[in-house]
């Protein structure tokens, strides 16, 4: 990606913002952008991304909507970059772990897509539990 494109911070669509991430991680690890980025595996930047949560935590519980935002931003960035390293080492693939993450939270949910209704927090959460514990026991066997 043109280095000027993304320096564009007039992007409002989350789905734009989203893209312009990932293809600032993937301009920082190459040949043009950072040193220290290019050298980080997806393991490291997974252990950076445990700092950011912590932080983000912090910032929800101080309440301040910017700190927050900020936060937030940070870790789903060291997340990104975690996975355009990860699709570097031939780990992962950003699209398939989204799509990944998509149709888990379609199953788990159940009680919204599926036949079976939720009425309360309790019900939802049995069944998201019930459905997770069976998707453990198949992955063991």
């Amino acid at each position: 990606m043109n280095k000027d494109k993304l320096l564009d911070f007039n992007i409002d669509k989350e789905g734009d913002v989203f893209e312009l991430l990932i293809n600032l991680a993937r301009y920082l690890r190459g040949p043009e952008g950072c040193p220290w980025d290019r050298k980080q595996t997806c393991l490291d930047f997974a252990k950076y991304a445990k700092e950011e949560c912590e932080e983000f935590i912090e910032a929800l519980e101080n309440g301040k909507s910017e700190e927050i935002n900020e936060e937030f931003g940070d870790t789903l960035f060291i997340l990104i970059a975690s996975a355009v390293a990860g699709e570097a080492e031939g780990k992962m693939r950003l699209s398939e772990a989204l799509k990944s993450a998509h149709r888990k939270m379609i199953r788990r949910h159940e009680h919204v897509f599926g036949e079976k209704k939720a009425v309360t927090e309790e019900e939802a959460w049995n069944s998201w539990h019930k459905i997770k514990e069976a998707e453990k026991k198949n992955k063991s066997i």
